[in-house]
């Protein structure tokens, strides 16, 4: 595969977040609701789209907890292929809701739904006491230790330094500026502000492709190369495609995420990846 810009995703591809950020929605649904869906359902939810923004994911995951407290018989993969069914996302979440069990009901569950209380939970419980101050600006609601020094790194030295040598290499990630900041000064991969996207700079989102074309653009690349470890990821890529027919996009999915094995393989091919890898590390000897 020839490309002459490489972009990365930065969960699941330089940095595992399995113990953190999927962590911290899992707890912060049972601290707010007392019941809480296993860390492996979560991966439903990414396949469905729309879950770029974890804390909308947490969100979704809420939803579905009260709703199925209040008679939802949907398992959750009925649910999330619901989701996908009535436009993905968050928006798709309270639709299914909605069309499940009707007005009323959805009505009541929502006004117990309380999305600044997650996203207030979930930050204190990922960043810890004294990142949550210093990134929030403000006293946590509790003290924790903070689930994001529980991220291990995926991406070697050896192959920053061959993807930087050899390519520009930029960042388009779901993550806040400031969470985007620590995970690439773990990797070693300094990207500079032009050449990265993160959710402070865009609202729309994977698998909106205005992101990856705007740095498509600024590198005066012809043939990009995404990587990434969900299906959003992958489709942003093909959606560029059919934004931009100047360029070749190639949307790459990595088994270092929730998605793994002949499954996961197959799923990111259904979506249009055109490579499928291990992991990052085995990104430069494919473009060689």
């Amino acid at each position: 595969m020839r490309v002459d810009t490489v972009v990365l995703d930065v969960d699941g591809v330089l940095v595992d977040v399995a113990d953190s950020y999927r962590r911290a929605v899992v707890e912060s649904v049972e601290r707010r609701y007392g019941d809480t869906l296993a860390r492996d359902d979560l991966q439903a939810f990414k396949d469905a789209g729309g879950f770029n923004n974890d804390w909308e994911l947490t969100d979704a995951v809420a939803l579905y907890v009260l709703a199925r407290d209040r008679g939802l018989a949907a398992d959750v993969a009925a649910f999330t292929d619901a989701i996908a069914a009535n436009g993905t996302g968050l928006d798709g979440a309270r639709a299914t809701v909605r069309d499940a069990l009707g007005d009323e009901a959805a009505d009541e569950i929502e006004a117990a739904w309380d999305p600044d209380a997650l996203r207030e939970t979930f930050q204190a419980l990922y960043l810890g006491t004294e990142l949550y101050r210093d990134i929030e600006g403000e006293e946590p609601p509790f003290e924790a230790p903070g689930f994001v020094h529980d991220e291990p790194v995926i991406v070697e030295e050896a192959t920053v330094d061959a993807l930087t040598e050899g390519y520009p290499v930029c960042v388009l990630t779901g993550r806040p500026a400031a969470e985007a900041d620590i995970a690439l000064a773990r990797a070693g991969l300094d990207v500079p502000d032009d050449r990265r996207f993160t959710m402070d700079d865009w609202e729309a989102g994977k698998p909106n492709p205005r992101a990856l074309v705007t740095l498509a653009e600024r590198t005066d690349a012809d043939r990009v190369a995404f990587v990434g470890d969900t299906l959003d990821d992958v489709r942003t890529a093909v959606n560029a495609a059919d934004a931009d027919g100047s360029r070749t996009y190639h949307g790459i999915g990595v088994l270092t995420g929730g998605l793994a094995g002949a499954d996961g393989r197959a799923k990111f091919a259904d979506a249009g990846a055109e490579a499928v890898l291990d992991s990052v590390n085995d990104l430069p000897g494919l473009l060689e």
